[in-house]
This record gives structure tokens, sequence and C-alpha cells, in this order.
């Protein structure tokens, strides 16, 4: 009889993680003048500084990992989501969401992942300078990603329980994009204990 597999460890998973940000991350964010890794740990150094939970940490730090997966990956997240033999276009907020879950981190975490578009489209509904200060390539992207919010849809994200830590992690989204400070930005490593301890739920 064959050994049954076992599910990977937190370690594991972390470290699978790290080697896919940084193995991945070094291409261009699209549309801006950074990469996408640096992207991300902009963001996550952010919400360290703010003083956020762990969770909202890790949120930031993965909010675009749909973008580092490999497509045939991506592709698989999307069967998983929609159904074997049907591989819509899926955004890669949602391709990460499902992806996170999947991996067995807690649900505010791939809640918080998936909603980071949504945020963007709620703060352009009520906010006419928050759309002013997005870059070019942002305000491109919210045309394919359904616009502002209006009726129901802006109604639905206003009472989401977690709606404020939504915001807070699109801001940041919206500030990490600073060129020439990759080398005092604190690298992927230094989330790898908060990654393991989250997934291990100590």
């Amino acid at each position: 009889m064959p050994l049954k597999t076992l599910p990977p460890t937190g370690t594991e998973t972390a470290d699978a993680l790290i080697q896919l940000l940084n193995g991945r991350g070094t291409g261009d964010y699209i549309g801006e003048h950074i990469s996408q890794l640096e992207h991300s740990l902009q963001c996550a150094h952010s919400a360290k500084r703010s003083g956020s939970d762990d969770e909202l940490i890790l949120a930031a730090l993965l909010h675009d990992i749909g973008q580092f997966l490999p497509i045939e990956e991506a592709r698989d997240v999307q069967m998983l989501m929609e159904g074997e033999g049907s591989v819509g276009r899926v955004g890669h907020e949602m391709i990460g969401e499902e992806y996170l879950k999947n991996l067995g981190f807690g649900e505010k975490v791939w809640k918080l992942v998936g909603s980071h578009v949504a945020a963007k489209r709620y703060l352009t509904a009520i906010d006419t300078s928050y759309y002013d200060g997005l870059s070019e390539a942002s305000k491109q992207s919210l045309k394919f990603q359904g616009g502002p919010f209006q009726g129901e849809e802006l109604e639905q994200f206003m009472r989401h329980p977690l709606s404020e830590d939504m915001v807070k992690l699109r801001k940041w989204d919206d500030r990490a994009k600073v060129v020439g400070i990759e080398g005092s930005t604190p690298r992927v490593e230094v989330y790898r204990d908060m990654m393991v301890k989250h997934l291990e739920k100590e």
C-alpha cells in the first residue's frame, strides 16, 4: 500500500512562497517603474509600520500573489473556482484569494487579498481626489475591473465587516510604487516566521 501523502507543513509552505516571490518577482510591475516583488514588499512594510495585525500584514505582502503564479498554476486555480473544463478569465485578485485559501491561510488573509480591486472600485466611487491620485497604469486597469462601484455593489462593500481593512490595504497598495528604495525595504524573508505561525495556528 503506498504511503499517504501528507500536506505540507507551515514551514514548507512559507519557504515555497518565499521562493516563488523571489524567483518570479523581478519582472516589471506592469505599467510602473519598480518590480512586482518590490511593490509587494513596500505594501507589507507600510502595513507593518502601521501596527497592523499579522493577518493584514500578510495580506499586504501577498495581495498580488495571483500575478506571481506560473500560468499553469493560475489556470489550475481558475479550474478549481469555475469547475473543470471551464477556465474563464479571472482577475489576479480572485486567483490569489483561491490560491491562499487552498494553502491553508486564514479567511481574513484571503478575503483581504481578494478585495483589493473591489476597494479600488469603492474608493473611486466615493472620492474623486482618490481617482485623480492613481497612477496612469492604475487608472487604465480600473476600466477593465468594472469601474467605480454603483448602487448595491457600493452598499455591499460599505457593509462588509472587513471594509476598513480593505481600504487600508488598497491605500498601501497605491502608495507602494516608490522608485529607488529597494535597499531600505525589508526583504520577504523577514515575514517567514509570521507566515509559519499563521499557517500552523500557533
